[in-house]
């Protein structure tokens, strides 16, 4: 009731606003009041059915995407953290693994440090051996040898020891006399 007052009112002032045919211009046709009615009625309609068809049919189908969305976004999200859980328990078992194979090295290692030293240690005491009974060796050829040589020297100091007292005096001694001579010079040195 109150549209059709309106309206009636519109078409009044319409009316009198209207220019004759006397040769004033026509008004742009969506000022003019004449048109008014048709005009409201036309955007009514156009915005019941813009209404209609956003609310039937586009929102509901970017609800729907909007939830699909929504609904992809947490399923990989979900997965995702899943997946970092994995990674992050391999990760642990890597560590885990990496620490028991160190361990074992180190073990190993150790034992073959062991293994070594026992090895060089009895090589070692093997050339200490070996080398002492040469040393051993060694030196009973030197005392052999010495004892010879001084045997040598006492015959040979007689010697000389005689030639030196002849050539002093001129009066060769007898070889006892030269020995003894010597053996006393050995004692005292």
């Amino acid at each position: 009731m109150a549209v059709a007052s309106f309206a009636a009112l519109l078409a009044g002032a319409a009316q009198a606003a209207t220019p004759g045919l006397s040769g004033e211009k026509a008004s742009f046709p969506p000022f003019d009041p004449t048109h008014f009615a048709s005009n409201l009625f036309w955007l009514a309609v156009t915005f019941g059915a813009l209404y209609w068809l956003m609310s039937k049919v586009a929102l509901p189908r970017l609800g729907s995407i909007l939830e699909e969305r929504a609904e992809t976004i947490g399923r990989d999200l979900d997965q995702a953290t899943q997946m970092q859980g994995k990674a992050e328990d391999m990760a642990q078992a890597y560590e885990k693994a990496l620490g028991e194979a160190r361990k074992n090295a180190q073990g190993i290692a150790q034992t073959a440090r062991e293994a070594g030293a026992k090895a060089s240690d009895a090589q070692r005491h093997a050339t200490e051996a070996e080398l002492a009974a040469k040393m051993a060796q060694a030196e009973a050829t030197i005392a052999k040898t010495k004892t010879k040589a001084m045997g040598n020297v006492r015959d040979l100091g007689s010697d000389i020891a005689a030639a030196i007292v002849t050539k002093l005096t001129g009066q060769a001694p007898s070889a006892s006399e030269a020995s003894a001579a010597v053996d006393q010079a050995l004692t005292r040195g």
